[in-house]
């Protein structure tokens, strides 16, 4: 069970991540999240010390909802090929549900930094790239379990599957169109479908 201090640590960084998805991290402030909280500067400084030490928080919590959101409910899929198709198909579920209010908060706070080295881009790096690997050990589990192509780059199968449903976000983005999200879905049935080491449909 949590503690009153990590109940309300969490709760700031909902507001601090919800804020960021739809601003971008670099507009986070103590100032500026304490008007959006109603807390006082000096309780959020005790919590995370500087305006940097909140974007790194902000991009841990970020990543821990998406576990939450995505990679458990995944984990309870025999593995291989089922729960591949169960981490994409949950990936899409959390994009149209809106966890965050902004879209992707990965996608955003990515693009914001990808060209301003320091901690806060690192952080973000290394939250998408534990995503990148889950997803490449989920297809090599498949392919150990002779339900994949074992000739087929894993790393390839990876990328080219989470291609599939960062294609439909920033569509759905800019068009507001939410049948891109099933075409991503169609996208990787046909693309495991292809890899399928024995003719069985991906449900």
């Amino acid at each position: 069970m949590l503690t009153k201090g990590q109940r309300t640590r969490a709760a700031i960084l909902d507001t601090a991540a919800a804020l960021a998805s739809e601003q971008g991290l670099g507009s986070l402030s103590i100032g500026g999240l304490a008007t959006a909280t109603g807390m006082s500067k000096s309780g959020l400084f005790a919590h995370f010390g500087s305006k940097e030490g909140l974007q790194l928080a902000t991009v841990d919590h970020a990543a821990a909802i998406f576990v939450r959101e995505v990679i458990e409910p995944a984990r309870s899929s025999p593995r291989g090929i089922v729960r591949t198709w169960a981490l994409l198909d949950a990936f899409l579920d959390y994009l149209e549900r809106g966890v965050f209010a902004g879209g992707c908060f990965f996608a955003t706070t990515s693009a914001e930094f990808k060209n301003r080295p320091g901690p806060v881009r690192d952080r973000i790096a290394e939250q998408l790239a534990r995503w990148r690997e889950y997803l490449v050990r989920a297809v090599e589990q498949a392919q150990e379990l002779g339900e994949l192509d074992p000739a087929a780059d894993p790393r390839r199968v990876a990328f080219e599957l989470n291609a599939f449903v960062q294609n439909a976000e920033s569509q759905h983005e800019l068009f507001a169109d939410p049948r891109f999200f099933e075409l991503a879905r169609d996208a990787v049935r046909e693309r495991l479908e292809s890899l399928r080491a024995t003719p069985e449909p991906v449900r």
